[in-house]
């Protein structure tokens, strides 16, 4: 469970805090539709990203600060943090939290992979696409970081 949960978190709020840096404020406000705009969506992910492995790892889930790249740099640090041996177990862990509205119970194993992971990789895209509309020349490198294009190419 350690593996599938702060080597990749790490990894890609590392990949959203390029990003953020590329975008600059103004940009930060694009959004799609009627969806929360991107500085949002990732301020969110990055909540998701401890909102999951805190309760995987026995943890109490903290405050984050408010601005973007501090809220970034404190869930990296915490994740960083963490140790395998914390997440021995978590897969039969219980786990209980609200999804919106919804009051839900959910083995670790569960959590993980049926909410947390994807809920953590909803806002990251959300966010991505809504720089990518509003014209940031962002490409799936910048996503994950291992991609390679030609100069100009956007996949």
């Amino acid at each position: 469970m350690y593996q599938a949960t702060v080597p990749v978190f790490r990894h890609y709020l590392a990949r959203m805090a390029e990003m953020v840096e590329k975008a600059g404020p103004e940009a930060l406000e694009a959004r799609i539709a009627d969806a929360f705009p991107a500085g949002q969506q990732f301020a969110t992910a990055a909540g998701f990203a401890l909102r999951t492995a805190c309760p995987l790892a026995g943890r109490t889930l903290p405050d984050l600060p408010q601005g973007l790249g501090p809220r970034l740099a404190v869930a990296r640090a915490m994740l960083g943090a963490m140790s395998p041996a914390e997440f021995v177990g978590a897969e039969t862990r219980i786990v209980r939290h609200r999804a919106g509205h919804a009051e839900i119970e959910q083995t670790g194993e569960e959590f993980l992979f049926l909410y947390g992971l994807p809920n953590f990789f909803f806002h990251l895209t959300m966010g991505y696409a809504a720089l990518r509309a509003a014209g940031m020349p962002l490409g799936k490198a910048d996503f994950d970081g291992f991609h390679s294009y030609p100069e100009g190419f956007r996949f």
